[in-house]
């Protein structure tokens, strides 16, 4: 299968674009939603090396991080039934989901500990969501299927694999945790001679 990398390569420049014309929350989180939809609304773009699940936890590949740490996208590959647990993120985050379904519970703190906020909602492939600590930054996501995998596209507002968070534990506990990526190779975004035709 040949994948379509420039499209991509496109919606990385266009996160870029716009996080040079702004830093309001509100508005990278609409527009930014906007163009992750247009990217996972297409399956043609993901090389197979970051759609691979691991049968002991779900993945986490790094596709591409500004040279600036101002923004990062990543893959999660969810195996048949795999979750997380109940973590934050610190900084504005982007889901969309390309592949399956995921159901995401957001959680909020009561009293001393953290319970489950609203009702769970499934993503289906196309749809995105935001996540924030100005609008809500503490979920547990897992993928919808038991017997398939899923996968979503990520963007965050940081090199999401060296910044520092925390999962929760009942009591709300906090663990604190690093996440890094699952993968020690980038994919080639920026290799324009495979477009060339002879």
């Amino acid at each position: 299968m040949t994948t379509n990398l420039p499209r991509l390569r496109n919606f990385i420049a266009d996160i870029a674009t716009l996080l040079d014309a702004t830093a309001d929350e509100a508005l990278i989180l609409e527009t930014g939603g906007n163009l992750l939809a247009q990217l996972t609304a297409h399956d043609d773009w993901l090389p197979d090396a970051f759609a691979q699940p691991n049968p002991e936890r779900y993945t986490q590949y790094l596709l591409h991080c500004d040279s600036l740490q101002r923004f990062s996208v990543v893959s999660f590959v969810w195996g048949p039934g795999q979750s997380t647990p109940v973590h934050d993120h610190t900084v504005w985050g982007l889901v969309g989901v390309l592949r399956g379904a995921e159901r995401s519970q957001a959680y909020r703190r009561e009293g001393s500990s953290f319970a489950p906020h609203g009702s769970e909602h499934r993503l289906e492939a196309g749809e995105v969501e935001a996540v924030s600590p100005t609008i809500g930054d503490i979920h547990k996501v897992s993928n919808a299927f038991d017997d398939r995998t899923s996968i979503s596209i990520h963007v965050y507002g940081a090199n999401i694999g060296a910044v520092r968070r925390a999962t929760y534990d009942e009591a709300g506990r906090p663990k604190p945790f690093i996440s890094g990526y699952s993968n020690t190779l980038l994919p080639n975004l920026w290799d324009a001679s495979k477009s060339l035709t002879s």
